[in-house]
């Protein structure tokens, strides 16, 4: 039974802001807030005293109403019945509207229908058609209260209704066009204030910010240049420090710039002492690789000299052996020298090399030396032209086909191949044999580097071929990679061409 593992979400990452941004945006967000705080609290205060002024005026004039209603009930519909309360006759409306202000809304409802409408005008009273609004004026509670009603296109009015004695209701309404006009431009007066202070505000911040950020910026600009610097080999020098005016420790960034700067010099004083291990010990293997040739050559030398002699079966096979192992040894030492003088950076002799031409001759030797492996060619008809040392390019080729012979069983293919590549020239060995381990592909071009628990090998091997390729391809200002995967290794070299 398998459990399965609920995914976890990955959120996007969200766009990474510069500090000068953040600040700014930080800015500008408190100060629109507090806009929007101010503007908020002003227009509801404004509104609240509007519309508390209204409704005094509403108490006023609904007290006035009722005096013109009185002086001038409405008629009966039936004269006859004397006595009984009836609100449906008509009443004198001008009667109604003395002392009130224009746009007083003045209406008479009586139980479930609306009697009268009117709103005051300055040709006096009118009746505009307020049907579409009864429905409002007969839901107005009748509680002697203010309430804020919808009249279509007379707009929003604060009215107050009263119970008169023979039953009518009468509505009393001012309108609020005039309030919510006044509350309307104070929004819009806020609203545009707003955005233009918070315009300046962002673009005055960004002048600001950016003034008070150039001694960060400065910084920054101190250790890109020294992350740009090679530290991995041979003498380096950090001659860039922040500047003093950007080291005051009173400061943020002077603690940087402070803090930068020692770092630096303790960066410094490491990379020489590096630096100073590092030659000792090339020196050494110089001088005691050089101390080693000539005593190599006389033990080879005598052991040649000896077998010319007639000697034992199992002492001319020690003696054989002896000179195997000094020949090997020789090798081992003139190549730790190639090193060691590569690495002291000694100049290589810079000519033009026929890389074609060394590709053949190269490959002709590895077949006299492998002629059980299966050489190929790819070459181009016209010259490939690198400038470089021909010797030390000659060895780069042979290490390859070395390489390729040794960790590969007989009967494997080596394909060589020359060709153009823009401004390089592409130089490929590629075999067919049991491929690179991967964890070892990492390696391949250090020192020492074995591969013999993998790939088979029948002649022993330095273990320094592939170092000194790619020590000489980088003295040209070359490259040098490999894939693998087994059944094809591929190594490719690229040199630039000769101008």
């Amino acid at each position: 039974m398998s459990s399965s593992r609920p995914r976890r979400r990955v959120w996007p990452r969200p766009t990474a802001w510069t500090l000068r941004a953040r600040l700014v945006a930080a800015m500008t967000t408190l100060l629109a807030l507090a806009f929007l705080a101010v503007g908020i609290t002003t227009i509801v205060a404004l509104s609240k005293t509007l519309n508390g002024q209204i409704d005094k005026q509403l108490t006023a004039a609904a007290i006035r109403a009722p005096k013109g209603y009185d002086n001038h009930k409405p008629k009966p519909a039936d004269a006859g019945t004397t006595g009984a309360k009836d609100c449906s006759g008509e009443s004198d409306q001008d009667s109604w509207v003395l002392g009130q202000s224009i746009g007083t809304l003045n209406a008479r409802l009586c139980g479930s229908q609306v009697v009268s409408a009117s709103v005051l005008s300055e040709q006096g009273q009118t009746s505009p058609d307020l049907t579409d609004a009864y429905a409002n004026l007969l839901s107005v509670p009748v509680d002697g209260k203010a309430h804020t009603i919808e009249l279509c296109d007379q707009g929003a009015y604060r009215v107050v209704a009263k119970q008169m004695d023979d039953g009518a209701i009468l509505v009393t309404g001012l309108p609020l066009e005039e309030t919510q006009e006044t509350v309307l431009l104070l929004a819009a007066v806020v609203a545009g204030t707003t955005l233009l202070v918070l315009g300046s505000v962002a673009y005055g911040g960004t002048v600001i910010v950016r003034r008070a950020l150039r001694p960060l910026s400065r910084v920054a600009a101190t250790a890109t240049r020294v992350s740009q610097v090679r530290l991995d080999r041979g003498e380096v020098e950090l001659p860039q420090r922040v500047d003093e005016q950007d080291t005051d420790p009173r400061t943020e960034v002077g603690q940087v710039g402070a803090a930068l700067n020692r770092m630096l010099d303790h960066v410094g004083e490491a990379l020489e002492a590096r630096h100073a291990s590092e030659t000792q010990v090339r020196q050494f293997v110089a001088d005691a690789s050089h101390e080693l040739r000539t005593p190599l050559a006389s033990i080879r030398g005598y052991a040649e000299l000896s077998r010319r002699h007639d000697l034992p079966e199992d002492v001319a096979h020690l003696l054989g052996r002896m000179e195997s192992e000094a020949q090997r040894m020789s090798g081992l030492v003139e190549d730790l020298l190639l090193l060691a003088r590569l690495d002291a950076g000694r100049p290589l002799e810079y000519q033009p090399v026929d890389l074609t031409a060394l590709v053949v001759d190269t490959v002709s030797d590895a077949h006299a030396a492998g002629p059980r492996h299966e050489w190929r060619l790819d070459v181009p008809e016209e010259p490939v032209v690198v400038t470089g040392d021909r010797a030390r390019l000659h060895q780069v080729v042979a290490n390859l086909l070395a390489n390729a012979r040794t960790h590969t069983p007989e009967g494997t293919v080596v394909t060589v191949a020359v060709s153009p590549s823009g401004k390089q020239a592409e130089l490929s060995v590629t075999d067919a044999g049991p491929g690179i381990p991967p964890e070892l592909l990492p390696h391949i071009f250090e020192r020492f580097a074995r591969g013999d628990g993998s790939r088979s090998r029948t002649a022993g091997s330095t273990g320094l071929g592939l170092a000194i390729v790619q020590a000489v391809v980088a003295a040209h200002r070359g490259s040098v990679a490999v894939a693998s995967e087994p059944g094809r290794t591929t190594f490719t070299v690229r040199l630039p061409l000769a101008e």
